[in-house]
């Protein structure tokens, strides 16, 4: 899955050595037995790190955004409620540029996606996502979020 607007489309390339490297190593672990954890795949260019939690009601979760890295959400297990959106005209509410991110005042409208085990969805620095948001209930998941650098 690959998910942006017209305005990104020739921006970025999504199938560019970085993102070739990280899909490649998707490909090549196992990933359902790999523990939770920082794996490194292109000395701080590519990481990855592996999660396993428990997801949440929409209500107690948060939009952010990056401005260094692009996100690869890749579903290992469990189903995810994924809410995406472009961050233009979003309200912060609170910075962390030691770690990368802004959170954002949910939007009154947004898009999403329902992540199934073995998909994945890009996130560029120019959307906005709140993950890890359970369907119904929460329930245990387990993902790996790639870190490609902008």
């Amino acid at each position: 899955m690959f998910f942006t607007n017209i305005k990104l489309a020739k921006k970025y390339n999504y199938l560019n050595e970085k993102f070739l490297k990280a899909y490649d190593w998707l490909e090549s672990q196992d990933l359902n037995s790999l523990p939770a954890g920082k794996y490194e795949i292109e000395d701080g260019d590519v990481f990855a790190n592996v999660q396993e939690y428990t997801t949440l009601p929409v209500d107690e979760k948060k939009f952010e955004a990056h401005d260094k890295f692009f996100d690869i959400q890749y579903l290992i297990e469990g189903v995810e409620f994924f809410g995406i959106c472009d961050r233009e005209g979003l309200k912060v509410k609170e910075s962390k540029p030691e770690n990368d991110v802004l959170f954002f005042e949910t939007p009154d409208t947004y898009g999403h996606v329902i992540l199934h085990p073995n998909e994945f969805i890009v996130v560029a620095p120019e959307d906005a996502h709140m993950p890890g948001c359970c369907m119904d209930k929460p329930a245990s998941a387990k993902k790996a979020v790639i870190k490609v650098r902008v």
